[in-house]
């Protein structure tokens, strides 16, 4: 079984600097009956057929626009990822769409979002494989700009079997998404009663465009941040909500750890609600800005805290959890002092048996993430429901076999 191990942030404060156990149970609240309940939901509910589930209605506004990357996705699956010069022979192979906006948009599709792309393919037979698989899955496709010539997006995906690891090599489609394939007139009619926009962080120019429109037609905006690049920045200042690779926020703050940068993308960025760190296999970290800014609230090293915070993590559950603080002032030391909330929720042990590969778990927890937003979840529910729903993709080949539908019995206890 695939364990998590403790992120370190860095060393403790001394013991001297550490708080009682009774203020220490003041600053942490425990969601442990729902890791209670949620380990035996589970396994009730792998003996009932979805079409026994009763699920809670979903969300009454449930269209969402996702802007940036689809792809085709040439996917091999290998012994041991090869030497230079070696020749290796694939164990197993698949040809199936893929891009971080395509994968996450398909996501809520799976689980009953009404989801609308706005991207870039050529009139090539990958580019109508693209559209046709995203069709079918529900993704309305009508916002997807048709090239005449050129070539589709596309990438080479090796999936090595011993480590669980992928390797991708990308190859960007020709000509790319420019200002002059969008109209105002075609952006309205995307966002009509749309309940938020996601941007995957490519084509900025092109995205920054089309973020602007949505904040002019006030509907929130979702930014997922894999690396810093150009013109980010102007995108995640129009940003309600940011999901970030782990290697984002130190390298985009230079914060000498995670949790510092979390507190100084906050205070960067006055408009973002929350942002969200994902750490793989150490599950993720959310900080939540509050608007208590009340300054009797005793200021707490953010370092220190977090490494209490870690603590409380019961890592005899396989299943996904989430510990949660009460607000509290965070002092990031060089950076400043924000009121906001963490989270800490952890990832699925996953059987070495049934772990088959990682390639889009990210793209599955951020469209989990988005259903999560559309259906008012709080943190503490958000962050285990993304969890399992990317969980339940990497028992698959590809970003996109294993996405679950909202239908699963694996989602049934973290959707009540």
């Amino acid at each position: 079984m695939r364990t998590m191990s403790k992120p370190s942030f860095h060393s403790l404060n001394s013991p001297s600097s550490s708080p009682s156990f009774s203020s220490h149970f003041q600053l942490i609240s425990i969601n442990r009956f729902r890791c209670r309940t949620a380990k035996f939901s589970i396994s009730m509910s792998m003996s009932t057929s979805s079409d026994d589930a009763v699920l809670p209605p979903l969300p009454e506004k449930r269209v969402v626009v996702g802007c940036g990357m689809t792809t085709v996705d040439f996917l091999a699956t290998v012994d041991g990822f090869p030497n230079p010069d070696d020749k290796v022979r694939t164990t197993s192979f698949k040809v199936q769409g893929g891009g971080n906006a395509g994968n996450a948009i398909t996501c809520t599709a799976r689980l009953g979002l009404k989801p609308r792309l706005i991207s870039k393919v050529a009139d090539d037979a990958q580019g109508r494989d693209i559209l046709n698989e995203l069709q079918a899955d529900g993704v309305d496709t009508s916002f997807i700009v048709v090239s005449k010539g050129g070539s589709s997006t596309f990438s080479y995906v090796l999936i090595d079997n011993q480590t669980k690891t992928r390797t991708s090599i990308y190859t960007p489609g020709d000509p790319p998404m420019m200002l002059d394939d969008l109209s105002q007139s075609m952006l309205l009619s995307a966002f009509d009663e749309a309940r938020l926009v996601y941007f995957d962080g490519m084509s900025t120019e092109t995205a920054l465009f089309v973020a602007q429109e949505a904040a002019r037609s006030n509907i929130p905006i979702l930014v997922e941040a894999e690396s810093p690049r150009e013109g980010l920045d102007e995108l995640l200042k129009l940003a309600d909500f940011a999901v970030c690779s782990a290697r984002f926020p130190q390298a985009w703050t230079q914060a000498p750890s995670i949790p510092n940068a979390l507190v100084s993308m906050l205070l960067r960025l006055p408009n973002i609600k929350f942002v969200i760190v994902t750490l793989g296999e150490d599950g993720c970290l959310m900080l939540e800005r509050s608007a208590n800014e009340d300054a009797d609230i005793e200021e707490r090293d953010v370092e220190s805290f977090l490494e209490i915070l870690y603590k409380e993590k019961d890592d005899s559950l396989a299943v996904p959890t989430c510990i949660s603080s009460v607000v509290t002032k965070f002092k990031a030391k060089g950076i400043g002092a924000l009121c906001g909330r963490f989270f800490v929720g952890t990832a699925e042990k996953i059987p070495d048996s049934e772990l088959v590969d990682t390639t889009g778990a990210g793209d599955a927890f951020i469209g989990a993430i988005i259903y999560a937003i559309c259906a008012n979840m709080a943190p503490e529910k958000m962050l285990p429901f993304a969890a399992q729903v990317a969980a339940s993709k990497c028992r698959a080949l590809g970003a996109r076999t294993g996405l679950p539908h909202r239908t699963d019995p694996r989602l049934a206890s973290f959707l009540h």
